[in-house]
């Protein structure tokens, strides 16, 4: 998987990795089953919920990498 970037469409980082939904959730996105969330970027979903998008592209990249790594 290549590197997450805050523009990328949440629907689109679920159908690459679904386990990715916890990590999602775990920061906060609590809607990530919502079909109006599955078309917006991560930056939108993020704003929406009060949440840094960079905080939450760092966690999901870091994620990524975990997984490849192991």
């Amino acid at each position: 998987m290549t590197k997450v970037t805050k523009d990328m469409i949440i629907g689109e980082l679920l159908s690459m990795d679904p386990e990715m939904a916890g990590v999602l959730v775990a920061g906060g996105m609590h809607c990530v089953g919502c079909p109006s969330a599955q078309a917006e970027t991560l930056e939108e979903a993020a704003l929406v919920h009060g949440i840094e998008p960079d905080v939450l592209v760092a966690r999901v990249n870091a994620f990524v990498e975990a997984k490849q790594n192991s």
